[in-house]
């Protein structure tokens, strides 16, 4: 008997199993029609619902910020927040891992407003193994800056070895923030200073009349 109990009993977790992925997915289906209504009581309720949703959204959420309904879009990176969000609450290490990894593939995607809101929620939630991913942003035109600023958020050895190898292939015009990255991690970088010293405008200094 004990063959076919264990027979019943695998059939009993595939089947929940299986009836638990096509709740999730409905669960994210759901989420993203929500997310699009035009009824605020909708998707307002939707976005600040989200962050249970967990890694599943991620994929989708990316899609919708990548889409030209702004409104749609705007939804879908607060929803992605929330779920950055809840999956760092402490204990949720499990979760936290599964997010990071779907944001690091939105990190490829085609549009800049997508691989920009991926590179700072993963400045909130990723570890030192996510900076490989940020860092290929760096030689990025459309989203250089935000990953240069988000990359300064990250465990502090990772985030200096993404700027060192960056800053030597940089194209001179964003060294000079590479360059300022690097000290304000400790980093002596001679030269390459940065554009903040630079007046923007022409000074004089008026000579004190004596009275």
């Amino acid at each position: 008997m004990k063959p076919r109990n264990s027979l019943l009993m695998a059939g009993t977790i595939a089947a929940g199993i299986e009836a638990t992925a096509k709740a999730d997915s409905q669960t994210v289906d759901t989420l993203m029609l929500q997310l699009k209504s035009a009824d605020e009581s909708i998707s307002g309720a939707a976005w600040q619902n989200a962050g249970p949703c967990g890694a599943k959204a991620v994929p989708g959420l990316g899609a919708l910020i990548a889409e030209e309904d702004s409104e749609a879009a705007r939804n879908a990176k607060r929803a992605l927040m929330n779920v950055v969000r809840h999956a760092g609450r402490p204990g949720a290490e499990r979760e936290t891992k599964a997010v990071q990894k779907e944001l690091v593939q939105l990190l490829k995607s085609k549009q800049a407003a997508v691989r920009k809101e991926a590179v700072w929620r993963l400045s909130e939630i990723g570890d030192a193994k996510a900076v490989t991913g940020m860092a290929a942003l760096l030689n990025d035109k459309e989203a250089r800056e935000d990953a240069r600023c988000a990359i300064l958020r990250m465990p502090r050895e990772a985030a200096l070895n993404a700027f060192r190898r960056a800053f030597k292939t940089a194209p001179d015009d964003f060294k000079y923030a590479l360059a300022d990255s690097l000290r304000a991690l400790g980093e002596q970088i001679e030269g390459w200073p940065s554009p903040k010293l630079k007046p923007t405008r022409k000074t004089t200094i008026e000579a004190i009349k004596p009275a």
